[in-house]
């Protein structure tokens, strides 16, 4: 019995720390997967003179545009293997006129807005 409650009482203090870290996980291979789309961003737009516009989305960085405005010169090898998703499994929101774009990942709860774990990400804040 003495076992059994010492065994309890570890598993509440180590719990919250264990699950924190896991937040704090996904949070920083969110940020790593941003980054990493950014760059290939920045790669089609030194290739196309524009970045991909909200309709061609990241998979324009997979596979070469068949919406307007179809660039003429695009990597034949892509810019990113595939296009990823957040790590909470919802795909990152990814906005642009073609010469500006926005980032995002709506955070844990898949919704706009929100605090905390719930919070989005947004890569102009790293």
């Amino acid at each position: 019995m003495v076992v059994l409650f010492i065994i309890g009482l570890l598993a509440t203090l180590v719990a919250p720390k264990i699950i924190g870290r896991a937040d704090e996980a996904r949070v920083t291979k969110a940020v790593a997967d941003m980054k990493a789309i950014e760059q290939a961003l920045n790669l089609y737009r030194l290739d196309t003179g524009g970045y991909p516009t909200t309709e061609q989305g990241l998979e324009a960085l997979v596979q070469k545009p068949e919406r307007p405005p179809v660039p003429r010169t695009w990597n034949p090898n892509g810019y990113l293997p595939r296009v990823p998703s957040d790590p909470w499994g919802n795909p990152y929101v990814y906005v642009s006129d073609g010469a500006r774009f926005t980032l995002k990942s709506t955070g844990a709860d898949g919704v706009e807005g929100g605090e905390g774990r719930f919070a989005d990400l947004d890569s102009k804040n790293f």
